[in-house]
């Protein structure tokens, strides 16, 4: 179903978007829970020329559980890339146990399908691919350990899976940077962002890391641009949480400025031009009705890039436990999750106001998103 309430937006006439749901937990009084009749999971593809509209759902394994980033696309668009962090324990159907498929969908075929399943690492979560298209990182977050695979054609394999840090590290969500020659890690079990090289096929961790905050866990970065954002998630939901620039310019990432978001910063996205970031703050959206600090509503907000620190300069509300955020090529519009009302905003970003302008309604309820193509 869609909804317009404003102007249309025009993005480039290729350009899709991929949601993935997760129909197998559901919030029930701020606590997630899988319900008694689970519905699949579900991948929607979203054509954006024009009237924005879902032009395939088709049912694979995903997971609301890790960073709103378990779907990557392609830079030529031909194919999306799925992790799943948690399946249903065969042995107890209330339950979740760690999962590690990786999924292969080839988006251009109408309807879009699934072409393979391979396997990453336990916890299979945050997944990011290079601007050349020919390697992907996924985060295994109950393992702790990062998985790098190669991209030929259709053909997605396994080439290493390295160890970053203890089962307690929880990598989270990878990003390359420096022409695909790098990659940033955030860990938010121990609070550490760890740099790899990526040297062919293969990775080597560098000693040490950085700290940005308390568990950074969704992080960001436009191709060719200088920094990139991690959202930290804090300890609980009761305090402020915040958002951290991080210079890559130099020979180690540093963080450079640091701002306050509000109660979990769920997603969080730099647009493509480098100049703004996007986060998908829950706003105790997600807590229990009958906490103090409840909200009915989310927030999205938009922060410019100004020299190196970071300045607010849009907000508007959204859905209840927002998850996905993602800008379109244009760096003009965003699209904003919200998994409680299974709905995905649409607004006009004029480089100070927010403005709605589309909304969608998915099969499943959002758990992660992608927007690719050309």
């Amino acid at each position: 179903m869609i909804t317009l309430i404003l102007a249309l937006i025009t993005p480039i006439a290729s350009e899709v978007a991929v949601s993935v749901g997760d129909g197998k937990q559901v919030l029930v009084d701020g606590i997630q829970r899988v319900p008694p009749r689970p519905k699949p999971d579900m991948l929607s593809l979203i054509a954006l020329a024009g009237v924005p509209r879902i032009v395939s759902e088709i049912p694979l394994p995903a997971s609301v559980i890790g960073p709103p980033s378990s779907v990557a696309i392609t830079p030529d668009g031909s194919l999306a890339l799925v992790t799943s962090s948690r399946r249903i324990d065969p042995s107890d159907p209330a339950s979740l146990v760690p999962d590690d498929r990786l999924t292969v969908v080839d988006l251009r075929a109408r309807p879009a399908r699934v072409l393979a399943t391979v396997r990453a690492g336990a916890g299979a979560s945050g997944i990011a691919i290079d601007p050349s298209g020919t390697h992907a990182l996924v985060a295994n977050r109950s393992e702790g350990s990062i998985s790098l695979f190669t991209i030929a054609g259709t053909i997605v394999s396994l080439r290493q899976t390295l160890t970053i840090g203890d089962v307690h590290s929880a990598p989270a969500q990878p990003i390359f940077y420096d022409q695909g020659t790098r990659a940033l890690i955030s860990r938010d079990g121990d609070h550490l962002l760890s740099t790899l090289h990526i040297e062919g096929n293969r990775m080597r961790l560098d000693a040490g890391g950085i700290r940005a905050g308390l568990r950074p866990y969704g992080l960001s970065h436009a191709a060719g641009t200088r920094f990139a954002v991690v959202a930290n998630i804090g300890g609980g939901g009761h305090d402020i949480d915040t958002i951290s620039l991080i210079d890559l310019a130099g020979p180690t990432p540093r963080v450079v400025d640091t701002a306050g978001v509000g109660l979990t910063p769920e997603g969080i996205a730099m647009a493509p031009d480098g100049r703004h970031i996007a986060v998908n703050v829950n706003a105790g959206s997600n807590g229990s009705p009958a906490s103090a600090d409840y909200r009915a509503y989310g927030e999205v907000q938009v922060w410019r890039i100004n020299g190196s620190h970071l300045m607010r300069v849009a907000k508007a509300t959204v859905g209840r436990w927002g998850q996905g955020i993602a800008w379109t090529a244009n760096s003009r519009t965003l699209l904003v999750q919200s998994n409680v009302e299974r709905r995905i905003d649409l607004f006009r970003f004029d480089g100070s106001h927010l403005r709605r302008s589309a909304s969608l309604r998915t099969a499943a309820p959002p758990a992660a998103l992608a927007v690719g193509g050309r």
